[in-house]
């Protein structure tokens, strides 16, 4: 195989920074599967891994990205064949073990994840990461007992890839959804997407007894931090959570990664 772009994070004189290199397949980390890469996206562990902010990356060099989409060129597992469209994220990837920013992934057969029929490579990473996270914590919060009728669902980082698409869901299954947003700009999108109600952050009194009033049926939660701690004393008796980041707990990200202008924060983007 000629060599091929990447996008590659090195640890050189204790300095962490990213660019683009060539490599050769043979330089990647071991898999069972090749997968030629079609699209990836940004999300916000990749913000913070690509200079060290955050300490993200396990090892170095790693190629960055945690996740990707594209299509099988070879397969060691009989599961997977050429040309059979598939997802890769998740587990080491883009952390500890060569991720998506490059046009050839090659991973062990059991982090691959056949793209499901009607669904295309772009239309997986426009979903992307967050898109899934999102999906989980609404079945998982049902699965352990939420529905529609318990009460109102509150879901933080509402603007966020999670928070949007969580808001998006739980609104079209049924749920009066209040969204919990830091940008006074955004109640008309938010209330686009199916929010009843929209709170602004930097209004909230989050008050400071043990117990607040018992408020929420089910929380949404890809903050963390103090907004994490308010709603677990406002959730109602029985009720659901869903905690999936700690965004609130970094103060130094920044997402302008200026090597990889096409790749916009929630976009896909072809390599």
């Amino acid at each position: 195989m000629q060599k091929f772009k990447a996008y590659r994070t090195f640890q050189e004189n204790g300095v962490v920074s990213s660019r683009f290199v060539e490599m050769g397949l043979d330089e990647l980390d071991p898999g069972d599967v090749v997968v030629k890469t079609k699209y990836s996206t940004i999300n916000y562990k990749d913000a913070l891994s690509y200079n060290g902010t955050g300490k993200i990356m396990r090892k170095y060099p790693t190629v960055a990205g945690i996740d990707m989409a594209g299509t099988v060129d070879t397969s060691a597992d009989p599961r997977f064949k050429h040309g059979d469209k598939v997802i890769v994220h998740a587990y080491d990837v883009g952390v500890a073990h060569d991720g998506g920013y490059s046009e050839y992934v090659r991973v062990p057969a059991d982090w691959v994840v056949p793209i499901p029929e009607g669904l295309t490579p772009f239309d997986v990473m426009t979903i992307g990461t967050a898109g899934f996270t999102a999906a989980l914590s609404v079945i998982e919060m049902e699965r352990n007992g939420l529905s529609p009728e318990r009460g109102p669902v509150i879901v933080a980082g509402a603007t966020g890839g999670v928070g949007s698409i969580a808001v998006e869901c739980l609104s079209a299954r049924g749920y009066a959804v209040t969204a919990l947003t830091g940008k006074a700009h955004a109640e008309e999108f938010l209330r686009t997407l199916g929010a009843k109600e929209v709170l602004q952050r930097n209004t909230l009194q989050m008050g400071t007894r043990p117990l607040e009033k018992a408020t929420w049926a089910g929380a949404v939660d890809p903050v963390g931090g103090e907004i994490l701690a308010w709603l677990t004393r406002t959730m109602a008796y029985g009720t659901r959570s869903a905690s999936s980041g700690c965004t609130a707990c970094v103060t130094t990200a920044t997402l302008s990664i200026r090597p990889c202008p096409a790749l916009a924060k929630g976009q896909s983007s072809k390599l």
